[in-house]
């Protein structure tokens, strides 16, 4: 299961999106879904999921363009 702790990593969300396997990522993507009903709506201009969302996305998109999915 994916977990990303800015506070605790020097490495940035998308660093650690790359060191998870294929099953990983899509299991913390899922997990990211759920997020938004734990914050306030009215303090992000763009969900918290949506972040997430776009960033593995960027990285499924990278992986297939490589052959690695």
């Amino acid at each position: 299961m994916g977990r990303h702790h800015p506070e605790e990593s020097s490495y940035t969300l998308e660093d650690q999106l790359r060191a998870l396997g294929n099953e990983e990522l899509l299991d913390f993507w899922e997990e990211s879904q759920m997020l938004d009903k734990y914050f306030d709506p009215s303090a992000y201009q763009m969900p918290p999921s949506k972040h997430y969302e776009t960033a593995i996305l960027q990285e499924l998109q990278l992986r297939y363009s490589m052959g690695r999915i």
